[in-house]
């Protein structure tokens, strides 16, 4: 028996307001890689490697013992940072409906949140701007894509840092410390990431470490769709979008999400009647810029922008951005994990 598809759906009692907003912004980036900006300079074909896969990154991955470990700050330039400013903006893929990371603000229209406060960042070093960037919206099964197929220049989209994205793309030094966690409804009977699942349909989002720690240890969960991966996959249990999963918890057709910690929690601050299962998380990930492989130039350049980024300790520009967007839902951090350099 593979899942309980037939089961009529249910709407959980005490979902309002947000819900509308999350199945529609879901949607649209379930639909498409949308561009929210236009002002590429006709670059998006471009190559933005500047000269093939580095021997060093295709030996960390291979070797791969220190994932985090990335290359030592420069703020020097090189064929991807000349290419930024020569096109005078920074393209970076983000998500847009990520309440507190990356989510389009319904008052203002303008993209918010913590990864957001950290592309305007780079963009500011590399172009003296922060506003000189063009966001484009990325799916979670599309982050990869978009930097192999020279959409961004960078990844700013809960990008958690591991071995096997090591073979396919480059990272900056850690910005953020998460860990898997299980959302579901408050008035579920799961309590957290255990035999409680067994027999539940659990929904993940497709290239998600989530999904990877579902397929290493289900607890009897329901988890992979039919024709997974093909043109009959109903996208139910795997998902093009991580916030998909929250729609399909939202009218009942599913029973829990796995995903990341600090996205739970913003999906969480959305809606009162879900809540984080267990009382801390089972795995420990961390949030890189992604690049694309071998762009050792604009990988170093972001890594000192994040040295510039985690100085001043309480009134560093990281604890400001947290402050703002995250210590609400994740109370308690006393500031970024520490950078890792290869060689260190």
């Amino acid at each position: 028996m593979r899942r309980a598809i037939g089961r009529p759906a249910r709407r959980l009692r005490g979902w309002g307001g947000v819900t509308g907003m999350a199945a529609a912004c879901a949607f649209t980036a379930a639909v498409t890689l949308l561009p929210l900006a236009h002002h590429d300079g006709g670059a998006s074909g471009a190559d933005l490697s500047g000269g093939g896969v580095a021997t060093a990154d295709r030996a960390r991955a291979e070797a791969c013992t220190e994932p985090e470990a990335s290359l030592p700050p420069s703020d020097g330039g090189g064929p991807n940072i000349d290419r930024i400013k020569q096109r005078g903006k920074l393209i970076a893929g983000v998500d847009q409906n990520s309440f507190r990371w990356g989510y389009r603000n319904p008052a203002t229209r303008r993209l918010e949140g913590f990864d957001i406060d950290l592309v305007r960042a780079i963009a500011k070093d590399v172009l003296g701007d922060p506003d000189a960037v063009v966001f484009r919206a990325i799916p979670t099964n599309q982050r990869i894509a978009a930097l192999e197929n020279d959409r961004v220049d960078v990844v700013v989209r809960t990008m958690t840092i591991n071995c096997k994205r090591l073979d396919q793309v480059s990272f900056s030094t850690a910005y953020f410390q998460a860990g898997q966690q299980v959302l579901a409804p408050k008035e579920s009977a799961i309590t957290g990431y255990d035999s409680s699942l067994k027999g539940k349909r659990v929904c993940s989002a497709e290239g998600s470490t989530a999904y990877e720690a579902l397929e290493r240890q289900s607890f009897g969960a329901l988890y992979k769709d039919d024709h997974d991966g093909t043109k009959r996959d109903p996208d139910l249990l795997t998902v093009p979008n991580q916030l998909d999963c929250l729609v399909r918890l939202q009218l009942g057709e599913v029973d829990a999400v796995v995903t990341d910690n600090a996205l739970a929690a913003g999906q969480a601050a959305q809606d009162p009647a879900v809540e984080l299962k267990g009382k801390t998380p089972f795995t420990t990930e961390y949030y890189g810029v992604a690049a694309k492989k071998g762009a050792d130039d604009l990988v170093a350049r972001v890594n000192k922008v994040l040295v510039d980024y985690r100085a001043g300790g309480d009134d560093s520009a990281w604890m400001t951005s947290y402050r703002q967007w995250l210590a609400a839902g994740l109370p308690g951090i006393s500031g970024p994990p520490a950078p890792k350099y290869r060689g260190d």
